[in-house]
């Protein structure tokens, strides 16, 4: 091999080291964890950064599949992560036809059915302002329904102790870390608003739930793809969060087109009662 032909294979040589260097690390440089890997080992700060990354979430679109009392649930929509939460739902009803649903904070709008409509003066929507119809009942709903947020699971599982690392899964196409924790009702109940854990507690007696299992998948990018919970005989439900960021537009329905179930209720009591 010529002179030249040798300083020609040693400098490509050359080049094709510094090339192969720069991208990688450097020799004898400790090689960094992944963020699965990371999920999986640093389990207290990995969730931590997935409430701080899921609460700079714009929104987010979900899918819940599950059972409750028995019967199946199974409903898609939207969720604006805003303040307030706001959420537009699709559900079946009972016949099977959809029905559907808006949350804008603790005010929930049902669609009324088209053959329904004559018979509510034309309304599209039914109004249930939780706090006013709560008052109503003698009960208290929370005054946002935080139900829909990704990091409600995220925040209990930080708050339990005795939570594990399934391994990885990929959910949905995203390649995920599965965390899991079974738990006495009683350390549920602690992650549960003050005002709302008495009828809570009720219910999950009423049915001999004695432990409650949480399951959360979280990605790459910090954010929860799937949570789940299993409450035994009272139910289970598995949630599916996919499209964060992606734009939403959820507008409270116009009060022209709105009827109130809040006054209906007191025109019922006051015929009752003959006022």
């Amino acid at each position: 091999m010529s002179l030249w032909k040798k300083a020609t294979v040693l400098a490509v040589s050359a080049l094709t080291a510094l090339a192969v260097t720069a991208c990688g690390s450097k020799p004898g440089a400790p090689e960094q964890p992944s963020v699965l890997e990371l999920l999986a080992s640093d389990l207290k700060g990995s969730l931590q950064k997935t409430i701080d990354a899921t609460d700079k979430s714009d929104s987010v679109a979900v899918t819940v599949q599950g059972t409750a009392g028995g019967e199946k649930v199974s409903v898609q929509g939207v969720v604006d992560l805003g303040d307030p939460v706001k959420a537009e739902m699709t559900t079946a009803s009972p016949d099977g036809s959809p029905v559907t649903v808006r949350m804008i904070g603790a005010v929930v709008y049902v669609q009324i059915p088209a053959e329904d409509r004559a018979s509510m003066g034309g309304k599209r929507w039914m109004k249930l302002d939780l706090t006013v119809v709560g008052e109503q009942a003698g009960m208290t709903f929370p005054t946002q329904l935080d139900d829909v947020d990704p990091t409600k699971q995220v925040k209990t599982l930080l708050a339990t102790e005795g939570v594990t690392v399934v391994g990885e899964e990929t959910v949905n196409g995203a390649r995920t870390v599965h965390y899991t924790v079974t738990t006495p009702v009683a350390t549920h109940l602690e992650q549960i608003d003050a005002e709302l854990r008495s009828g809570v507690e009720q219910q999950l007696a009423k049915q001999g739930v004695k432990e409650i299992k949480i399951d959360l998948w979280v990605d790459e990018q910090y954010r929860p793809r799937r949570a789940g919970m299993d409450m035994g005989a009272m139910g289970d439900m598995t949630v599916d969060y996919t499209d964060y960021g992606k734009p939403v537009n959820i507008e409270t329905p116009p009060p022209a087109e709105t009827a109130d179930f809040a006054e209906l209720l007191q025109d019922l009591k006051d015929l009752s009662t003959g006022n």
